[in-house]
């Protein structure tokens, strides 16, 4: 099991390689909405925010709370 760190990490290098893609000019509305198969964003969105809900609900987990 990936530990909640190890999720942060995934994340970070995530965005960095998002804000790099982005810097080169690869990011467009449609190559980010409508990724091309097999494009660096393809499935980006979709990983991207499940990672960060099971960061969110590792939080909640912690502390005992609810979302």
């Amino acid at each position: 099991m990936t530990s909640k760190q190890e999720r942060i990490q995934k994340l970070l290098e995530m965005q960095k390689k998002f804000i790099e893609l982005e810097q080169k000019g690869e990011v467009t509305p449609e190559s980010y909405w409508l990724p091309k198969e097999g494009s660096d964003l393809d499935g980006f969105k979709d990983e991207y925010t499940k990672l960060a809900m099971k960061v969110v609900d590792d939080a909640h987990d912690e502390v005992g709370s609810k979302r």
